[in-house]
């Protein structure tokens, strides 16, 4: 057998395994391993992928985001809304409805509104023996690029992208009149 001359050393791109060395999260894995080889669930297989992901790329859903997306979902009552992230509270969420919500972790204002309102929070391994196969769920992801680093990237001359600035100050925005003054040239 000869070598590969054209991909000799190129790396696979995707993961095989977490990075990270979280007990839970590498019990997780082993479960979903497990289920994704035995069943012929596509559903399986997605969620073992995403549990390999980095936290940059599991990004946070809101309860009023899963309310949104999950609005025209017919009989939600009876299926399980399912994420691989956080579920964190938005309190411009007046009203939550009855909610059954899987996730890696929930926030604890999160947990108590979807408690109070009647619904179920359960973790990835309970899932696991209610709906070993993903039917009757909702899988859901949060927006990637919502973070606060993203705003900035890209920045340049005309590119109207958030700025890194020390702060607002008086000092500071003293400091850009002068500079915008000089530029103009007067």
């Amino acid at each position: 057998m000869g070598i590969d001359l054209k991909a000799h050393h190129v790396k696979k791109a995707q993961r095989t395994a977490p990075k990270s060395e979280d007990p839970y999260l590498l019990l997780l894995v082993k479960l979903y391993r497990f289920l994704a080889r035995r069943t012929d669930s596509n559903f399986n297989k997605v969620i073992l992928h995403r549990l390999f992901l980095s936290k940059v790329n599991r990004p946070p859903i809101s309860l009023s985001r899963i309310v949104k997306e999950t609005a025209a979902t017919p009989d939600l009552a009876s299926k399980i809304v399912v994420t691989v992230g956080t579920v964190t509270d938005d309190v411009r969420l007046v009203e939550v409805p009855k909610l059954s919500v899987a996730a890696l972790r929930f926030t604890q204002a999160a947990k108590e509104r979807i408690l109070k309102a009647g619904g179920e929070v359960l973790t990835l391994d309970q899932l696991a023996l209610r709906a070993p196969t993903g039917s009757n769920t909702v899988l859901l992801r949060g927006k990637r690029n919502t973070r606060e680093a993203v705003k900035h990237f890209g920045m340049g001359p005309h590119k109207h992208k958030k700025p890194y600035t020390i702060s607002k100050g008086r000092k500071v925005s003293q400091l850009n009149q002068g500079m915008s003054i000089r530029a103009s040239g007067s």
